[in-house]
């Protein structure tokens, strides 16, 4: 049997454009001899709907869009996944669905059971849990069809919770299908293929994996649908962020496929160019601006959106100030000139010395001190904001995960934007990116790359004067972030008790600044944002 998988680009709401591209990926499929095609996890609405499903339109949309659907399946069935409502009067009004179409009418339907509730996942929040187990069967293909269970860890599924396949396997099936919305992040896959092997030696079946590629805001998908043979060996596998139908015959299930998966930075660099592109696309906009410092930050970010958008789209502010370096402006000037987008310099002084006179007043007498740094970065703000709305722009927020983590921006200045395109990566790692950036040619001024780290807000600043050296602080924040250590495991570490102390007390002191930033493209396993609730009033380490 041939069977089709169709890998697509979703947007949430966007009927219209989702139907078309399924019905146009079942008449491909079609033509290339499939018997079945299988799309993602609630591909009929995109991934996530979140408080979309709580309208009884958005779900009769997605009725009416799965019934058009189901008039295209003759000779030819399709399993897509679609919100369908609860028939039981007990628990949630919908159901988490995978629905079997053929002969022009949905025929079969296996429902959700695991349905999580962490990290940036609320499905519990809108969806009822399966509570009775069957197979679907196709042409005498007897399917255990689940929806993203299947990439829970087989150890790791909680006692009290119904583990679907230990509940399926009674009943014989020949083939596993799991549809799914697994976001990316940097060692997803490489965790993702792991969990779906052990699945696969564990049932001693065969699995089809079928995920979503795309951008749905902060939350990247990267593809990476594929076949794998009971032995836990990936038969085929379709490209990462891209769109794609990947035709497989379950009868070939010798593995020859060479996995050289792509190093983690390359796939960080794909990823975020997918995530500006498809943020912009969906939004309906076409042009970015950012301020180019001269400094590492907004070079990467400057390179990443000439890559998703087109140089011809992307603008960029140089805004000195006196205390602004020579060669600062010199590196920002090449960048610009080296990726041949529109640049334009915009001093600040005048203004910075009309806020002075203004508030002479009132601070006369006072040392220059934050409030006067942090007014530098403000004017850079109504700038580029002016511009913004001036010509239409979208703004990209520069600011990188280590100084978000710390505090170490300024609240309507320097966090500016619509979007954060570096929120989730340390400060070691945007380096990591400018050196790959600049793997085959120098885009990136090298001067940028190997100078030490300055906002140049006051003469002969450096970020050491207020933050430890980014190879140590970035470890404390990565133990503290995503591996959630306290204070005296990390100290444990090796680290010094005082200084922890010291980064953990302003990473908790400046959540009230982070839940004011724009959404931060994600590609760590535990982002600022969506994925991390922490309370802005909290006494730990305060």
């Amino acid at each position: 049997m041939k069977i089709a998988l169709a890998q697509l680009n979703y947007h949430i709401g966007n009927f219209e454009a989702n139907m078309r591209k399924i019905i146009e990926q079942i008449d491909a499929a079609q033509n290339q001899g499939a018997q079945l095609v299988v799309f993602a996890e609630l591909a009929i609405s995109g991934y996530p709907p979140r408080d979309f499903l709580e309208f009884d339109d958005f779900i009769e949309k997605c009725n009416q869009s799965v019934n058009e659907i189901a008039q295209h399946c003759n000779g030819i069935a399709a399993i897509v996944g679609s919100p369908r409502s609860n028939p039981s009067l007990k628990g949630k009004r919908l159901h988490n669905a995978a629905l079997l179409l053929a002969d022009g009418k949905v025929q079969q339907q296996a429902n959700k059971t695991l349905l999580p509730n962490y990290d940036v996942f609320d499905e519990y929040r809108y969806f009822e849990p399966n509570h009775h187990f069957q197979l679907v069967e196709f042409q005498g293909l007897k399917i255990a069809l689940t929806i993203c269970e299947d990439l829970w860890n087989v150890d790791d599924v909680p006692m009290y919770r119904i583990n679907p396949m230990d509940e399926l396997m009674p009943l014989a099936p020949d083939l596993i299908i799991n549809i799914a919305a697994s976001p990316f992040h940097d060692r997803q896959y490489e965790l993702r293929k792991n969990v779906l092997s052990k699945n696969a030696q564990k049932y001693q079946l065969p699995i089809i994996y079928v995920n979503h590629v795309g951008a749905q805001t902060e939350l990247l998908f990267d593809g990476g649908s594929l076949f794998m043979n009971a032995q836990g060996e990936i038969v085929e596998r379709a490209p990462f962020f891209e769109e794609h139908l990947l035709m497989i015959d379950i009868t070939k299930i010798r593995s020859t496929f060479n996995d050289k998966t792509q190093h983690h930075i390359a796939l960080i660099h794909d990823a975020l160019v997918m995530g500006i592109k498809n943020y912009f696309g969906k939004l309906g906009f076409k042009k970015a601006i950012l301020g180019l410092s001269g400094g590492i930050d907004s070079a990467v970010t400057l390179a990443l959106a000439a890559k998703a958008l087109g140089a011809e789209n992307t603008e960029v502010l140089l805004l000195p100030s006196q205390y602004s370096s020579d060669h600062s402006i010199n590196d920002a000037l090449q960048l610009a000139q080296n990726l041949n987008v529109k640049h334009h310099i915009v001093p600040i002084q005048e203004a910075y010395q009309s806020f002075e006179t203004t508030l002479q007043p009132y601070f006369q007498g006072l040392p220059f001190g934050l409030a006067e740094e942090n007014l530098q970065a403000r004017i850079r703000g109504v700038y580029l904001m002016a511009f913004s709305n001036k010509f239409g722009h979208i703004l990209l927020n520069t600011s990188n995960k280590s100084e978000a983590a710390v505090g170490y921006g300024t609240l309507y200045g320097d966090m500016n934007g619509g979007l954060s395109v570096l929120g989730d990566l340390y400060k070691t790692q945007v380096f990591e990116l400018a050196r790959y950036i600049n793997r085959e040619t120098e885009i990136i001024p090298i001067n940028t790359i190997i100078k030490p780290p300055s906002a140049e807000l006051r003469p002969d600043q450096k970020d050491s004067d207020s933050l430890p050296d980014y190879e140590i602080l970035d470890q404390i924040l990565f133990a503290y972030i995503e591996e959630r250590k306290g204070p005296s495991e990390i100290a444990a570490m090796g680290f010094d008790k005082p200084l922890v102390d010291r980064v953990l007390r302003l990473v908790n002191t400046n959540e009230y600044k982070r839940h004011q930033s724009p959404p931060i493209l994600r590609v760590s396993s535990k982002a600022f944002g969506m994925g991390r609730r922490m309370p802005i009033v909290g006494k730990y380490l305060n």
